[in-house]
């Protein structure tokens, strides 16, 4: 498997090559992100990848959100049809969303508030087709709306919006998706569960929908329903939210959070609220970030894992109930990759392997281990070594990823 980029060719074993990463320069080696292949391909340096990968899903079922043409919860991986072009994948609280690597989107579950973009408000237990368009890019999502961001770098939202965060200038829901604006310059999405985040390619941070804790890091708590710049710098790398804070990564690798933050999931080491962005730390090797509803997850260049925020469930993956306000390192390995995903009171995350661990509240069959236990502690989900992604989002009782055949 490889990929061409213009002077070189990027595969498992051919060397590093040096070229655009994420729009800021840089190089890549080994198999590409489907963030990094995104980037390339809408700069017209990279083509689609055509990578194999099926679509498996597992938890609460009772709105047909695991596409199983059922309602059954699952509490082991099943997999959603039998097709093997799968691209990205996306869970709400109680639906999916998933776009294929023709560029079509598809969705499924719960659809009270026409979260599933399909322009009526009935749920679905197997994947439907939005539209004939095959241009669908990247996918994020909160509790019961949804955005995605096209080839073109155009923005899209849709579904519940009654504090703004479908981005529209109103507080009007839609079950179709609405531009955003007429930029062509999104290149990056972040949500939490009534906010929405996103980055553009010139590397401002915007925000917009809830504000009641200072989520949207404007140092006020006012709402706003269309997005509003993050301060004036242009070196935000990515962004995540959770029930009611962010955390950001910079260019430089330094750490960002703000907003709710009586369970420490700033992590700045205190427990108060913050409503505009406060560095984490003074290091500058953080490379991931992923938002729970009261946690917060990262990842180092070093390849090693962090949490901190809120512990109830063992979400942290410490193996304890502590609540730490500042990150705390989870294990001694140093192969997790960026693919991580931190959701209400459950953690996921991948090693460069593939390899696929868990850890948190495990009822509905959240954690994929066959049962409903909670675990303090990362514990892998069977043997495998070929998934490629695990979905994110900040609520809901579901878990979707994407593996090799």
């Amino acid at each position: 498997m490889s990929g061409k980029w213009p002077g070189g060719i990027i595969s498992k074993t051919a060397p590093t090559v040096t070229g655009p990463t994420d729009g800021e320069g840089g190089s890549a080696s080994g198999i590409w992100t489907l963030d990094q292949a995104a980037d390339y391909e809408k700069q017209g340096l990279w083509p689609k990848p055509i990578i194999p990968q099926e679509l498996w899903m597992w938890g609460a079922n009772n709105q047909g959100q695991l596409g199983q043409g059922d309602t059954t919860d699952v509490s082991s991986p099943v997999q959603v049809g039998a097709l093997t072009d799968w691209s990205t994948v996306e869970t709400l609280q109680l639906s999916t969303l998933a776009i294929k690597q023709d560029g079509t989107l598809w969705t499924w579950g719960y659809n009270t508030e026409g979260q599933l973009a399909l322009d009526n408000t009935t749920a679905y237990s197997s994947p439907k087709q939005v539209g004939a368009l095959t241009d669908w890019l990247k996918l994020s999502g909160n509790q019961d709306s949804a955005g995605a961001i096209k080839t073109d770098g155009t923005l899209w939202q849709w579904g519940y919006n009654p504090y703004g965060s479908v981005g529209s200038g109103d507080t009007t829901t839609y079950s179709s998706p609405i531009q955003i604006g007429a930029l062509t310059t999104w290149s990056k999405l972040g949500f939490g569960e009534k906010s929405s985040y996103a980055i553009k390619t010139d590397g401002t941070l915007w925000a917009w929908g809830y504000n009641n804790r200072g989520q949207l890091g404007q140092g006020d708590t006012t709402n706003v329903s269309s997005p509003v710049q993050v301060g004036s710098l242009t070196d935000w790398a990515s962004v995540d939210g959770g029930q009611l804070h962010c955390i950001a990564i910079k260019t430089d690798g330094t750490l960002w959070g703000w907003g709710f933050n009586s369970s420490g999931q700033v992590g700045d080491g205190s427990t108060t609220e913050r409503n505009s962005p406060v560095q984490i730390g003074a290091l500058t090797t953080w490379s991931a970030v992923s938002c729970g509803y009261r946690h917060s997850l990262a990842t180092k260049t070093d390849g090693t894992i962090w949490a901190w925020g809120t512990n109830h469930g063992g979400e942290l993956g410490l193996n304890n109930t502590t609540l730490y306000s500042s990150p705390v390192q989870i294990g001694a390995l140093t192969t997790w990759s960026t693919n991580i995903s931190a959701i209400k009171d459950y953690t996921a995350a991948l090693t460069t392997s593939g390899a696929w661990f868990t850890w948190g509240v495990g009822s509905s069959g959240t954690l994929g281990l066959n049962n409903t236990t909670t675990y303090s502690s990362p514990v892998q989900l069977g043997s495998l070594t070929t998934w490629r992604e695990a979905s994110r989002g900040t609520t809901g009782p579901l878990r979707a990823g994407l593996k090799s055949p």
